[in-house]
């Protein structure tokens, strides 16, 4: 029987629901994951829900952690970590993996195991592999516990900037023209593979953009303009993913649209533009958390250009079959067409972030988002849907 259809106890159904925020990881986006959570924590209604903040550890470890959102942030350039606000240094936090059984348990050796209580919904908040990917919500399912976002496929496919644009592509959605080379063909024939680069770049212009293929918040992205920086952008792609994703340079502006589930559907808010970032080669991690670029909201957009760039990031919320919500980016290109670049299922969350920041303009807070997000959580069964 899974959980969703187990009987409520009276105990269970006077009490608030309980949402366990997870955050941190082990992917190179932890110190990011742990700021959204400090927003999150710091806005989340305390009136209408209990919380249990639970922090992963960059090495993986499940930590019990303060519930103090001002540690969470980056201060003076310096960023958080879960390390800094776990409780132990060896105390583990285990969720059952028991369909029947949502209760969290606390342990350190040598100590009687803690129960924590039950946890009727996670808000996992963590960025990157390990956990936007599909491998927390695997977990999850496996628990039966209901969580925020998108399931298993979903958040494969949109960790993956290949099989998204695969994906994108099958859709009819117009994608820039891209390159993959996989570690497989490193490995085989690391000449022959450095060779496709060389060969896109004459095929498709310099400069082009060498990047993690499963990485997020602009890590690892290397502008290179000519063939002589091109080792040095593929030794830091690949110190974050062994698969690399070639694109190029699509000359126009930068536009972002967000996606949220509501009772009736997905709806898009209005859209945002990333204006040049003079400071950067691009709107890279320094531009967006050290430094903190802002983007104009809403963008400056005729009534049609809005209109088609919503259906299109509603489209590609439906394509790849995502929940709760998307962060999905195009480019609006010199030809006036929109080409859609990546969808992001748990983009930048504070409250200064894009995608919280185009719902405030649209008309629904941050504090609403949360809640939301987390309501459409709880509608949704777990298991096959």
């Amino acid at each position: 029987m899974s959980s969703e259809n187990l009987p409520q106890s009276p105990e269970q159904q006077l009490r608030k629901p309980r949402v366990a925020v997870v955050f941190g990881g082990r992917s190179s986006e932890h110190a990011i994951s742990v700021v959204t959570a400090g927003a999150v924590l710091r806005s989340i209604d305390r009136t209408k829900y209990d919380v249990l903040p639970i922090g992963i550890t960059t090495d993986g470890r499940w930590a019990l952690t303060a519930d103090e959102p001002d540690r969470m942030a980056i201060a003076d350039r310096r960023l958080p970590s879960v390390e800094e606000l776990a409780e132990s240094t060896e105390g583990d936090v285990v969720l059952s993996v028991d369909p029947g059984n949502r209760e969290v348990v606390y342990s350190e050796q040598g100590s009687v195991p803690k129960a924590l209580g039950e946890v009727d919904v996670v808000f996992p908040v963590l960025h990157g592999p390990y956990g936007e990917d599909g491998t927390l919500q695997g977990l999850l399912e496996l628990s039966g516990v209901p969580y925020v976002g998108a399931g298993v496929l979903a958040s494969a496919v949109g960790q993956d900037k290949e099989y998204m644009k695969r994906v994108f592509l099958s859709y009819g959605l117009p994608v820039g023209p891209y390159e993959v080379i996989r570690p497989r063909e490193w490995q085989l024939d690391p000449s022959a593979a450095r060779g496709k680069i060389v060969d896109f770049a004459a095929e498709h212009g310099w400069p082009i953009f060498v990047k993690p293929a499963r990485a997020g918040s602009s890590m690892g992205i290397t502008k290179v303009d000519a063939l002589e920086g091109l080792e040095d952008a593929i030794e830091e792609a690949q110190r974050h993913d062994p698969k690399i994703l070639v694109e190029s340079l699509l000359r126009g502006r930068e536009i972002e649209c967000g996606v949220l589930e509501f009772e009736d559907g997905p709806r898009a808010s209005v859209p945002a533009e990333i204006p040049p970032v003079t400071s950067h080669e691009f709107y890279d991690f320094e531009a967006k958390y050290i430094d903190a670029a802002t983007g104009l909201v809403p963008a400056p957009l005729t009534e049609e250009q809005t209109a088609e760039v919503q259906r299109l990031a509603v489209e590609a919320f439906d394509a790849v079959s995502c929940e709760g919500l998307v962060r999905a980016d195009f480019f609006l290109t010199e030809d006036g067409g929109f080409v859609i670049n990546e969808i992001n299922t748990m983009p930048g969350f504070t409250p200064i972030s894009m995608y919280p920041r185009m719902w405030q303009e649209s008309g629904v807070g941050y504090p609403e988002l949360i809640d939301r997000l987390i309501q459409a959580a709880l509608r949704r069964p777990t298991g096959l849907r």
